[in-house]
């Protein structure tokens, strides 16, 4: 299974950071998660293009985790694609009602469907076993957890994770425990006051002890802009015991 970020980015832009998207590859199947600003550019230059993305799973409705959703409908619109499943949390349907309400030529375009899901049982999205916990945020959203179609094992126990837009707690660590890598949102460095989303030293604290292999800090925001390496290495003071590196645009991880 091949993890490529799309967009590390937040919901103010930078730019050389597009917003969340995250693009899963295995044995032919393509699943993007987060559809935000300039992240369908960022697909047209994978060799999976829009073209291939037929399922898009949403870890929840902030803008920039949505924005793009329409544009790739019209996008595989015009490149001759006839399916797109839209996949995510309670309110789903509604959202993209919603945005095609707005946008009425575009329904009926492609074959669409939307489907619901929630934390309670694990499900499949383009292949991809799934496992889902809800997280804290300013807005209901779910992280995931996946397994590979190559190589399906427990959802639970599958070796990639990512956290969506939540704060640190005792259970996303949990939940994540086990993985290979591990995507967490990290968008302030340490000393911003903020809430909804962790400082490098809150991650580190709730990832110490816990066993993943590597962690990439994500949904970053401009005030991270030459205070990286320092985030990484807060991180790790704070007890988390596996790599950190910092998601940047463009970078492709085996898993």
């Amino acid at each position: 299974m091949e993890l490529t970020i799309l967009g590390s980015g937040s919901a103010m832009p930078v730019p050389d950071r597009a917003q969340a998207g995250y693009l899963l590859d295995d044995g032919g199947r393509s699943l993007l998660v987060d559809c935000g600003s300039g992240v369908l550019q960022r697909l047209a230059g994978t060799e999976t293009g829009y073209e291939g993305v037929s399922t898009v799973l949403l870890t929840h409705h902030h803008l920039d985790h949505v924005a793009a959703l329409l544009p790739l409908l019209k996008a595989r619109w015009l490149a001759g694609a006839e399916h797109l499943e839209v996949v995510g949390p309670a309110g789903t349907k509604s959202l993209v009602d919603g945005l095609l309400d707005v946008h009425e030529y575009l329904d009926g375009r492609v074959d669409l469907a939307v489907r619901e899901v929630s934390a309670s049982r694990p499900f499949s999205a383009a292949g991809f076993e799934v496992a889902a916990r809800e997280t804290r945020h300013s807005m209901k959203g779910l992280a995931y957890r996946f397994s590979p179609p190559s190589a399906p094992v427990d959802p639970a126990d599958g070796p990639l994770t990512l956290s969506g837009d939540t704060e640190a707690f005792a259970g996303m660590a949990s939940f994540a425990d086990g993985s290979d890598v591990l995507v967490h949102d990290c968008s302030f460095p340490d000393g911003t006051d903020v809430s909804n989303h962790p400082n490098p030293t809150q991650l580190g604290e709730s990832l110490a002890g816990v066993d993943v292999d590597a962690l990439l800090l994500s949904h970053l925001y401009p005030h991270t802009g030459g205070r990286e390496r320092e985030m990484a290495r807060s991180v790790r003071d704070a007890g988390f015991g596996g790599s950190v590196e910092i998601a940047n645009d463009g970078l492709r991880v085996e898993i």
